[in-house]
């Protein structure tokens, strides 16, 4: 029987150096914990690499909104120059053949759409704002902007149990390791 409680939010273990907290990492990827989460006072591609979420829909979102920016301008400029407003300034031609005079207002507005998607969905996705944290609550976290490294196994997880999780993260020669209340 799996001991979830709904009172904390997970496990953390400090490690006092960056390898130290790679090994780790690397450790509870391999022992088949995937919620988890690092924190170290500055970015360690190692360790991004194993608590990255996967995929998160960001870049389809990106593209399909650039996609319906391009077409969408594309059409709005085709219906006002060729449909409803069919006036022959300067000689060019009042069909499809015009097309190049269109570019920058369909690349603007592709442009224009994927950034502006680009830019909620991260938001959205990540669920900020959020000024706090459960992490907060665990002695010493503040250090993880200045020379800490910890690593959080999510109470989420699949695999968690109160005291295996607590178990295995003291296997791995971390300072200390907290429960995390919520």
């Amino acid at each position: 029987m799996q001991n979830r409680a709904s009172d904390i939010y997970g496990m953390m273990a400090e490690f006092k150096t960056p390898e130290q907290l790679v090994a780790a990492t690397h450790a509870a990827k391999h022992a088949g914990y995937s919620k988890m989460d690092a924190f170290s006072p500055f970015p360690i591609e190692e360790v991004i690499e194993e608590v990255a979420p996967g995929d998160t829909g960001i870049p389809r979102l990106v593209l399909i909104a650039g996609l319906v920016g391009a077409s969408s301008g594309f059409i709005l400029q085709y219906i006002g120059n060729i449909v409803d407003y069919p006036y022959n300034i300067g000689g060019r031609p009042l069909d499809i053949t015009n097309w190049p005079s269109m570019i920058p207002i369909t690349f603007e507005l592709g442009i224009l759409l994927a950034a502006f998607t680009a830019a909620i969905s991260m938001v959205v996705l990540n669920g900020l704002p959020s000024p706090y944290h459960p992490v907060f609550n665990v002695p010493r976290f503040e250090r993880a902007s200045q020379d800490a490294f910890f690593l959080c196994i999510e109470a989420t997880d699949p695999l968690f149990d109160r005291a295996q999780t607590s178990a295995f993260l003291r296997t791995l020669g971390p300072l200390q390791v907290s429960e995390i209340a919520h």
